[in-house]
Parts: structure tokens; sequence; C-alpha cells
């Protein structure tokens, strides 16, 4: 049966079904889209009894042309017809008299950021800018969750099921429908300006995050939207930076995070990018948007386009893009209707492109509930917020300072003055002085409340029933000559005498990013000489979303946050003792070799903590939450890390044939297998295992209290490469309080495959009370998606099962493990799955 019979028999059947069959299977609703009504009998494809792939067949074939071109984007701004109390420009206008809903998107992933309604006012405003429609802080405000490495830190799926639960619930809220989230990317640079939106730098822990992100939002019945696909690790110059990837470092490492959201998410959309790969624009890359995404994975849903990172009209239609966002733009009526007439693409093409999308929206009933907003449970998100941030901190170090003494009395908190960090709640691109949300970022969120670090450490003391305690803020100027104290000018010598007297003191300190730049130093605008890499507490700028430069209006600046932070621990020999460093950062920053140590504070990492960033941190400072999180970075010592020995090439590009072209030359050796691969020659491991380069590695997380890792049995001893490789081991809790480890297992795969050191298979989360003991079992599956025991053959263009003796380790972190068995691996060579 052709196509078009099929969509003629459909029509039949459908025209045919009794209305009195129809109300018995209670599919005569009324779809309600802006003022009109339609009824199922007369929309054969609002019939619920349908399939949705039927019904979006049934549709595409009702529409005219001009109704098709309308459909394939999105609008101008305008106020919504569905929602007149909103102005909007990320929504596909609906078309009432077909019962098409009115699509609307909102920005990701750290919470519902910019969406699609804005004061309505701002539509006839002559001083409006003109795309208030998108940036306006006066978007409908949400939750401001934890950034994603909080999520990936706490190496728990349930936290990204929490995580992604708060999203959905205040998208329907809302009237939302689709999740620009969760982003995939990976840390390739730890300066890459949107790492505090992704899930770190290994693809296996990446990929289960995402997976569990989807699943929640799906099942709130929403579309969530995996993104930037595919190489988008930089934001300099990414709306036409060459990215060159080989094609095993692609599949191994970069695609892997998307197929996993594919195959075990079943992730309703993708999101192109703006970047090229390997030559071709991201949007309209044949290879891996159909033959990848389509043919090799069988993904169903749909492409649509980052915000203006279309570059053509017919490739991207012919190339597997199927909606672009957020105008018209290159897809125009009048040019796909010249594209037709020039036979360059078919009415087919339009027709498949709109039903992958409307099979999706069938699929999670947004043609079938009406547009209606409702209120938001402010005080539910936040709850859920603090529970995603204290399940995420990681206790990098502590010697002996944390937890604090609940009767606490004389706390000194110590930041900088032109930093954000121990002032405001922290999130991507908040800078001193700004509201939360007003970055201009995509994850930027728009909280009705936020909680400093001050106001959080007295909440929390109160709640513990000491209502005399004194906390005072510190704020030292970046020469490190003059503080405040509580809003009083005095000496640093003062702030110092004030910290050498305080019964606790917490320093806070951070690397602020934002979406539009990295956090890199250049010679100018163009962002092609950089002259230095922001890898450290010192590097800021005022404008965190744009290209920072030597000079001019967003010059790069030191804050001394370093040498304020050395001059603090000197400040009495017992500083260590009482003193904690709290990090408020972007991925894992270089770390000053004087701060590590015995003679170093207590390190937490908070990441960025969203709006509810001063309980959180209170909440672990003071020991009513147990830290349990684990490093989704490796932390390297500064001047011994990736980006100290990055080329140009590397980043931020070479001009090639006078286009600037970045080449992944390191290949699969991003993050710790980098560090595990010695590819600089210094990273040499040390006679205890340890990496000289390294001051905390992937995966480190301490806790207050002990953990033990025990007699590791693999089984079997010999494998085929297909059945299940199980690894058991006991974790006890050795210490006084209750608390959570994080068992991982990583595989050394044999020489022969010619792979990093070792990868990260699997991990599990244990909660132990004092005293108990749990006997764990985790299962390394070859036939999984992650494809743990596999690597990309690009020759024969599939994934194959290397020979030989696959070790297995077992341990807390990527720099400590111990070898728990091999397994020998006799699946024949070449052999896929």
């Amino acid at each position: 049966m052709t196509r078009r019979s099929r969509r003629r028999t459909l029509l039949a059947l459908a025209a045919a079904v009794p209305l009195s069959l129809t109300t018995a299977v209670a599919i005569a609703d009324t779809a309600t889209v802006g003022s009109s009504a339609v009824t199922t009998a007369d929309l054969p494809w609002m019939n619920k009894a349908l399939a949705p792939e039927e019904r979006a067949s049934l549709l595409v074939d009702a529409m005219t042309l001009d109704q098709k071109l309308q459909q394939l984007t999105g609008a101008t701004p305008e106020i919504l017809p569905d929602l007149p109390e909103c102005y909007g420009a990320r929504h596909v206008t609906g078309i009432a008299e077909l019962g098409i809903p009115t699509l609307r998107i909102t920005n990701g992933p750290v919470g519902v950021g910019q969406n699609d309604c804005v004061d309505p006012a701002l539509a006839t405003d002559p001083n409006a800018s003109p795309y208030a429609a998108y940036t306006h802080p006066s978007s409908a405000k949400a939750t401001a969750l934890p950034s994603g490495p909080a999520v990936a830190a706490s190496f728990d799926p349930e936290v990204a099921r929490t995580f992604g639960g708060v999203i959905g619930t205040e998208m329907n809220n809302l009237a939302l429908h689709v999740f620009e989230a969760p982003g995939v990317n990976m840390a390739r640079l730890p300066v890459l300006g949107r790492n505090f939106e992704y899930f770190g730098e290994d693809p296996y822990l990446t990929g289960t995050m995402a997976v569990n992100e989807i699943q929640a939002v799906h099942d709130q019945g929403l579309i969530a939207m995996a993104k930037h696909h595919v190489g988008n690790e930089q934001e300099t110059n990414r709306t036409t930076i060459q990215e060159t990837i080989d094609e095993r470092t692609l599949h191994e490492t970069y695609l892997l995070p998307f197929e996993m959201a594919v195959k075990d998410g079943d992730v309703a959309s993708i999101m192109c990018a703006y970047n090229y790969v390997n030559g071709v624009s991201s949007c309209e890359n044949d290879y891996t948007l159909n033959e990848v995404l389509r043919d090799q994975w069988g993904f169903e849903g749909y492409v649509q386009s980052d915000f203006f990172a279309t570059k053509s009209t017919v490739p991207t239609l012919l190339g597997g893009m199927d909606l672009m966002m957020p105008t018209p733009q290159q897809w125009a009526p009048e040019k796909l209707k010249a594209a037709l007439d020039a036979g360059e693409i078919q009415v087919a093409n339009i027709d498949t492109a709109l039903e992958r999308r409307y099979v999706q929206m069938f699929k999670y009933g947004i043609f079938d509930r009406p547009l209606v907003q409702t209120p938001i449970d402010y005080a539910a998100g936040g709850e859920k917020a603090r529970e995603v941030g204290t399940e995420g901190a990681v206790l990098l170090q502590n010697n002996g300072a944390l937890p604090l003494a609940a009767d606490v009395q004389d706390v000194v908190v110590i930041g900088k003055q032109t930093q954000v960090y121990a002032q405001q709640a922290v999130a991507g691109g908040v800078v001193v002085g700004k509201p939360m949300g007003a970055g201009g970022g995509s994850s930027d969120v728009v909280p009705t409340y936020t909680v400093s670090p001050v106001e959080g450490l007295e909440n929390v003391l109160t709640n513990l029933g000491n209502t005399t305690a004194n906390v005072r803020l510190v704020l030292v100027d970046d020469a490190n000559n003059t503080a405040t104290i509580d809003g009083e000018q005095v000496t640093f010598d003062a702030a110092l005498d004030a910290a050498r007297d305080a019964d606790a003191v917490v320093m806070m300190a951070g690397t602020i990013s934002e979406e539009g730049a990295d956090r890199a130093t250049f010679t100018d605008k163009s962002g092609r000489t950089r002259t230095d890499i922001g890898d450290d507490l010192d590097w800021y700028v005022d404008k965190p979303n744009s290209i920072a430069t030597v000079d001019g209006p967003n010059a790069a600046k030191n804050s001394h946050t370093v040498d304020m932070i050395k001059a603090v621990m000197a400040a009495s020999p017992s500083m260590a003792e009482k003193t904690a460093l709290v990090l408020k950062d972007n991925a894992g920053v270089a770390m000053d070799p004087a701060l590590v140590g015995p003679s170093g504070p207590a390190i937490l990492e908070a990441w960025f903590p969203g709006q509810e960033d001063g309980n959180i941190v209170a909440d672990l400072l003071l020991g009513v939450e147990n830290p349990s999180g684990k490093s989704p970075f490796t932390y390297p010592y500064a001047g011994q890390g990736f980006l100290d020995n990055v080329t140009t090439r590397q980043f931020p590009g070479d001009l090639v044939d006078g286009k600037q072209t970045v080449e992944y030359t390191e290949g699969r050796h991003i993050g710790y297998r980098w560090y595990d691969a010695n590819v600089s020659g210094e990273c040499a491991p040390a006679a205890d295992g340890s990496n000289p380069c390294v001051a905390f590695p992937f995966g480190h997380g301490l806790s207050y209290t002990d953990f033990e890792i025990s007699k590791p049995v693999v089984t079997p001893k010999k494998a085929d490469g297909t059945h299940p490789i199980k690894v058991q081991f006991f974790v006890e809790n050795t210490g006084d309080v209750a608390g959570s480890e994080v068992p991982q297992v990583y595989v050394s795969l044999p020489g022969s495959a010619n792979e990093p050191p070792k990868r990260l298979v699997g991990f599990d989360k244990v909660e132990l009370q004092p005293g108990e003991k749990q006997r764990v079992e985790i299962t390394i599956d070859p036939a999984a998606t992650s494809h743990p025991l596999s690597v990309w053959d690009a020759d024969a263009d599939r994934w194959t099962t290397p020979t030989g003796d696959v070790k297995v380790y077992v341990g807390d972190s990527a720099g400590d493990v111990a070898l728990a068995g091999t397994v020998t691996v006799r699946t024949p060579a070449g052999q896929a799955h």
C-alpha cells in the first residue's frame, strides 16, 4: 500500500467511526484552540483511539500547502492567540480550524528558563529591545534549580528524575510543551561557558543522567529535547566554528550520550546546533542527523534548530531538520515555494518533517489539552531544589573544619566585593548587583525568591536552636588592600584579624560563566587569538556572556582570590581546623597546590546552587545534610592540566582556508582519560597510584563518615562479549553517622582496542547507617546502549567488541580503584552488536 493510499484508507476509517463508539471510549472531547471549538467528528485526527502515527498522517494530509509552511517554523514575536496574557516568541502558532494548538517551547536546562511569556506591554513599547520577547526578565517565573553538574555529581538517577519532575510540573503550570533540554554536550574544555548546563566530562555518566531527566519530563506529558547535536563544546565563535572530530571519537565520546538518550530515553526531540561538524553545518548534516540519528539509532522524534542556527533552505530540510526556530528565516514560505517550483524539494519532504513532530505532540497529549496556566507551588519547587543541591554537593577536602558545630557563635563569611559568591545566590551568569535571571543566557531562570549565603547560615542555625550566633560578611577588594565587615570599611589586615578570632570561617569563591562566551581572554572581539585561559579562581569579567579581551569594555580582570585565601589560611596556625572554602563552580577548576593538603581549608564544591544557594550550603556546612556527591570533573593542579597543554588548533581554533577550525586532536582522551593516559608526559602515576597532575580526581567525594569497599568478585572469568558480567562487592559504613557512598566500576579494554586506560561503566549510590554493610552488584551489559566493552570501527561503520583480557576495577573515584578481576572476552574479531 502506498503512503497516499494508506492515508485515504485512514481518512475513510476515521470518518466511519460512529459517534456513539467515540463517546463510549471517551474520545468525543471538545478540542479548544483559541476561541474556536471543534469536535472529533469534524477532525478525524482528534480521534484518540487512533495511534499517534495515524493521527499525524491524517492531519498532514488535510492541510493546505500554506498551512504546512506556516507550521514548519516558529512565529515572529506576538501576543499569543491562545494566551493573551503572554507576549511570546518561543512557539509555533496554532491553527484553530484544524485543532492544532500553539506549540509552546521553553529554554533550559536548569529549570524553566526563558519561556514563551513576557509582559504583553512590551509588544507595543517603542523602547523595548527587539529581543525582549526572547530575553526580558519579565519572563514567567519558575524554580531556579542547581546547575547540571550538581545533578551529575549526585551519581543518582533518582536525583535526575527529581530535577526533571520539578521542571515538568512547572511547565504544565505555565502551559508549556517542549523543554529544550537536557544538555548533553561534554566538558571537553573546563572553561566552556555552558559546562554548568551539562553533566561533566564522562559520556556514560552524562547519558545516564540525561535518560532519567528525559523520562521524568516525558512522564508529565511533555517533550524533552536533547541538545546540542553535536560537537558544541565551545561558545567562542560558536555560530561559525568548524569542529573537526574523527569518526571514532565522535561516536565513542560526543554522540554516546545522545545515543543513550534516543535508545534508552526515547527522547522526543533533538536540537541541532550552531557549529559545523566535519565541514557541514550541524542543522543540515546528513551524516549526523540522518545516517546516525535515524538510520543507525532508529530515532523517531523530530529535530529542531537552535535559535537562529540555520544557514540554508534546501540542505536543512533534506539534511534531517524538521522545525526551524525561532522565526521563518530560511524557511520563509516564499523560499520554500521557490525550492518546490525548482524541484529541489518535494511536498513529501515537508510532510515528513511535520509528521515527525505531530507524532510526538499526539503521543504526549499536546493536541488533547487546552492551554491553561495555573499557579506554581514555589515552596514545593524550592524544597526540591534544596534536595537536589545537597545531594550533588561534593566535599573535596576536610581537615577537621566540617561539619561546623551547631552551637558555633562567631562565623565569618569571606568573599570578594567584585564577585557574587559570598553575596548573592549563584546561578549561571549571575553578577554582583543584578537579580538572578538577568544574565541573558538560555538557562537563566527568574525565581520568586533567592537565599543569600548569610541568610542561609542564619536560617539553618536558627532551625538548629542556635539563636545567638553572629554571622558576619567580609568583602575584600581585588587588590587585597581593603575590606568591609557588614558594610563598614576596614583594612584587609582587620579582616584577617576577624577571621583569626572567629569560631568558624567560610570563604566563598568560584568561576561564573554563561552562554555566549568561554572563560578565556582574547586580543580582540574576534575571539581568535587567546592570551589567557581562565581556569582559576582569579579570572573574571563584568559580562560573562561576552567575549573577554585584554582591554576594552569587557576586559578580563584578576580578583586575586587565591592570594586572599592564602592570606586567610596564614592568619593563624589553626586556620585549617576551622576554615572551609565553598566553591561555586562552572567545572573542575585548577587548584593552587597551597590549597590542597593538610594545611589547606576544607573544600566544599556546591556548583551553581540556584535560588536555594544559602540554605543548601548551610545544610552541608552544619552537617544537617551529609555530603555524598562525587565530582563529574577532574580538578588538576594549576599549570598541569589539559588546558595548560592545548594548542590553538584545539582551542579556540586556527584559520584554515579562511575558516576558524577546531580539531579534537586529543581524540577520546578527555577528562580523567587524558590524565590517566599521561598525554602530557608529566602525569605518570606515583607509587601509591595517585596522579601528580590531579588535585581531586573524577568521581572523588568525601563524607562526614567513612566507607570501606571490600571483597570484589567478577563473574564469569570468560565471556563471549554478549552476556552480562557481574561485579559484586561489599560496602560498609565504618564511621559514626549515616551517609551515602558511590562505588564506581571502571574497565580497561584489551590493548588491541587502543583505548584510554579506563572508562566508567557502572556505579550505584548506597545509603548506609553507621556500621551497616551491604552487598552491591553492578552489571556490565555488553549489549547496553553505552557500549561498555566496545569500540567504534569507522571502517565497518559499527560497534565491535575487542577480544582479550578486560580488567575490571572497583573504587570510590577514578583515582582510587583496585583491580576486582579480569574477564577474558572471546568475541570473534570484528563481531558487531
